[in-house]
């Protein structure tokens, strides 16, 4: 039936100068599923993709076990389910399965002991396997990896396997836990599969990220949602972000003089997707226009719907009162800023990684001045101490460039109930 999902457009200004040129406008497009999917929780195909090397030892490795017995027990009957670990060699605790037997899948899981080095690509390799044995339209396919260190010779494979992931529609969400992972490659191998990747920066929060990816999962009702903004002429998009659940700043491939397109993919309830898109306005006289229309086109497996669409126009107002040009959209306002601080951030990094430490340095300290203005002082004082730790000895620490990578991408995210 229509109505799965609720299509809201939003822009910086209740009205905008005129203006002799052209000007920049901020829409926030926001795609969530309705109260007419909310009973729906889609069945799961998932895999934990585990390391459990010599440095997962004590601390790293309990929290471990026990982040993943609670996430089988959030797993019904429907769901699928397999156990692979992984040190320099691998091996499959526990093989695709419904989530039935929980007793037996937490006496697999206490059976985990830590030993020898770290060879992801084979623990991925044998989670994709399991996976594909539940892969059927009507399910959720997802891999949770978590690693604690480097591999060792096979980034290579990691990134093929990950991209074959992706074209099986097995999204991964790699996490690293700690300081001595590979940020490059975990990245990858999220954005290859289609899925992400986070950090965990102490053992006690791996028991709500686990938490948080499942039900993730089993909230995705909406599957394989397409943004579509077609634009009137001379419109023209500048940039478009993906804002929630992440900020994400979306490849120049999804916008074109005529539209800006961009996949979706899953839409979970309670969370959905928001999307941030610059447009440049040429001039107008005082009245009402549409710039564009936004279009998501969705499917709701789980009620047999295909190719379902809902339509939003973008209305923008001109006028040349300057007390009603000076009125801003407060949300959206704070959205563009949030989105301002993880780009200041990211160039940053960028910068500092081709050696222009002055660069660097002074974006630090813009994306502080951001982020202390959004209330983050936690990492405003990141920043500032990256700065001056990048003019000190030219070069960022591991630690604050994992967190201002990760957590400055979520500065828009919502908190799924747990």
């Amino acid at each position: 039936m229509p109505g799965e999902v609720s299509l809201t457009v939003s822009t910086n200004r209740s009205h905008y100068p005129v203006t002799g040129g052209n000007q920049l406008a901020y829409v926030l497009i926001e795609a969530m599923p309705t109260q007419v999917v909310a009973d729906i929780q889609m069945p799961l195909n998932f895999c934990f993709v585990l390391d459990h090397s010599g440095s997962m030892a004590g601390e790293k490795l309990e929290n471990m076990k026990a982040a993943a017995k609670l996430a089988v027990d959030q797993m019904t009957p429907q769901d699928l389910v397999s156990l692979v670990i992984f040190d320099d060699k691998v091996s499959v605790i526990a093989p695709s399965q419904p989530a039935v037997d929980k007793a037996t899948l937490h006496r697999k899981i206490d059976s985990i002991k830590d030993r020898g080095g770290t060879t992801i690509s084979l623990g991925m390799k044998r989670g994709l396997g399991e996976l594909r044995k539940g892969l059927e339209p009507g399910r959720v396919s997802q891999m949770l990896l978590l690693t604690d260190g480097e591999t060792f010779g096979d980034e290579s494979e990691c990134r093929e396997l990950a991209s074959e992931a992706g074209r099986d529609g097995i999204p991964i969400m790699a996490l690293g836990l700690g300081e001595d992972w590979n940020i490059a490659l975990l990245q990858d191998i999220g954005a290859n599969s289609g899925g992400d990747s986070d950090y965990i920066d102490r053992p006690d929060a791996i028991l709500k990220s686990f938490r948080r990816q499942v039900r993730a999962a089993q909230g995705a009702v909406v599957q394989n949602a397409q943004l579509i903004l077609r634009l009137l002429p001379g419109v023209l998009p500048r940039a478009v972000w993906r804002v929630r659940p992440l900020i994400d700043k979306l490849s120049q491939r999804a916008m074109s003089d005529r539209d800006v397109q961009v996949e979706l993919g899953d839409l979970v309830k309670g969370q959905g997707q928001s999307v941030l898109i610059e447009l440049l306005m040429p001039p107008r006289q005082p009245g009402n226009y549409r710039v564009a229309q936004a279009e998501v086109i969705y499917d709701v497996v789980a009620t047999g719907v295909e190719g379902e669409r809902v339509r939003a126009d973008v209305l923008v107002r001109f006028s040349t009162d300057p007390a009603l040009a000076a009125q801003v959209n407060p949300v959206v306002m704070n959205t563009v800023e949030k989105v301002t601080a993880h780009k200041l951030q990211t160039r940053a990094l960028d910068e500092a990684a081709v050696g222009n430490i002055v660069g660097a340095t002074q974006k630090l300290r813009a994306a502080a001045t951001r982020l202390l203005e959004l209330g983050e002082e936690d990492l405003a004082q990141t920043a500032l101490e990256e700065a001056e730790r990048l003019e000190r000895d030219g070069k960022l620490s591991e630690e604050g460039t994992r967190k201002l990578t990760y957590r400055t991408r979520k500065l828009s995210a919502d908190e799924l109930d747990f």
